[in-house]
């Protein structure tokens, strides 16, 4: 592919399809350049996300001035700090859903499949509230990162739309990977469920000039 576009930096190769599919729906015509790096999330879950900074450096080493969307919540926040010696911007995709989650409500339930996901994304929430007072609660969903290493996709987001469903004490819910998005269309909960995907793809196309 020629011409500017969005690098996504993946760490697993489920999501390419799912942005694929967005890209056509909401953004037909934009090029999507996609980097598939799976250690970087079993390295930053064993040893912390700023371990991978060395390894996310050389995986855009050659993405050129083009913005990066990271589609990783783990390793997010140390990838956009990274953003000066890439050279080229880089946008978590999940500060968008963060952004609208704060808008929506104080009380803000944060559903994960890996424990290394919640600390990132509360201090991003944090971030994005500023002065404002959060009351961030954790579900971790048992059993459905196992599903999703089987290739279990259904189980997978069947188990986390019934996390969702149990929630009855928060103004939103945050669906914290990318990979849990398609649970928001199963759920039957009133309460809004927020996913990372298309906000964020919007947001790295707006980088580009392409939305």
């Amino acid at each position: 592919m020629t011409g500017p576009g969005l690098t996504l930096l993946h760490t697993s190769p489920v999501h390419v399809p799912v942005f694929d599919a967005l890209r056509d729906r909401n953004h037909p015509g934009a090029v999507l350049r996609h980097l598939v790096v799976p250690e970087l999330l079993d390295r930053a879950r064993a040893e912390g996300p700023q371990a991978v900074a060395p390894a996310v450096l050389e995986a855009l080493a050659g993405a050129g001035p083009d913005p990066v969307l990271v589609t990783c919540s783990t390793i997010g926040a140390t990838a956009e700090a990274l953003a000066p010696a890439i050279g080229a911007p880089v946008l978590r995709v999940d500060r968008p859903m963060a952004a609208a989650a704060v808008r929506t409500g104080a009380r803000i339930a944060v559903l994960a499949t890996v424990e290394s996901t919640f600390a990132p994304t509360a201090e991003l929430l944090a971030e994005e509230a500023g002065e404002e007072p959060l009351a961030i609660r954790a579900h971790l969903v048992a059993g459905a990162w196992e599903r999703f290493e089987a290739g279990d996709t259904a189980g997978y987001l069947a188990r986390v739309a019934a996390a969702a469903d149990a929630v009855t004490d928060a103004d939103v819910v945050v669906l914290a990977q990318a990979s849990m998005a398609g649970a928001a269309d199963l759920v039957t909960t009133r309460i809004p469920v927020l996913s990372s995907p298309a906000p964020g793809l919007a947001a790295g196309l707006r980088q580009v000039g392409a939305s």
